[in-house]
């Protein structure tokens, strides 16, 4: 489905996305690899309120084997999403109940980019950030709504 307008967007991210950003993230479509990180990039800075756009540049990083550029843009999502859930910026500090994480929204998008951060600490042979982040998963999501089970098993090879 659709990031932006389909379901599983609206599960991870809630709200709505301005049309500028939509209209940002639709000059993507057909350009290079140079001016789809030029339009991810304006959409964060013009609109750093705006999660969708985080995502899809940490992603388009990591896709494209810059895992420390997709990692920078990941912790930024991670502090945006932290002030709109009006949690600790400090993943560390932050304790069940902070949020409701089950919730579409900043606190689950905050929860999901944590788990991007994991297999990106992961990927980046930083084993023993990788425990600690993957730690604080299990603490924060003990149902795994976000599945993290797959980077656990990651995490074990």
């Amino acid at each position: 489905m659709n990031l932006i307008t389909g379901f599983e967007s609206a599960e991870l991210f809630g709200g709505t996305v301005p049309p500028a950003v939509l209209q940002l993230i639709n000059t993507i479509r057909g350009g290079g690899s140079y001016n789809a990180e030029v339009a991810l990039w304006t959409a964060v800075l013009s609109f750093p309120n705006c999660l969708p756009p985080y995502y899809l540049l940490y992603k388009f990083q990591a896709n494209h084997g810059e895992l420390r550029k997709a990692q920078e843009v990941a912790d930024k999502a991670l502090v945006a999403a932290a002030r709109q859930a009006s949690i600790n910026i400090d993943w560390r500090a932050v304790e069940p109940g902070d949020t409701d994480f089950t919730i579409s929204g900043p606190g689950r998008f905050w929860l999901f980019t944590l788990k991007a951060l994991t297999l990106f600490s992961i990927r980046l042979g930083e084993h023993a950030m990788a425990l600690q982040l993957m730690n604080k998963l299990r603490k924060l999501d003990p149902a795994a709504s976000i599945g993290f089970e797959v980077v656990e098993a990651v995490l074990a090879h």
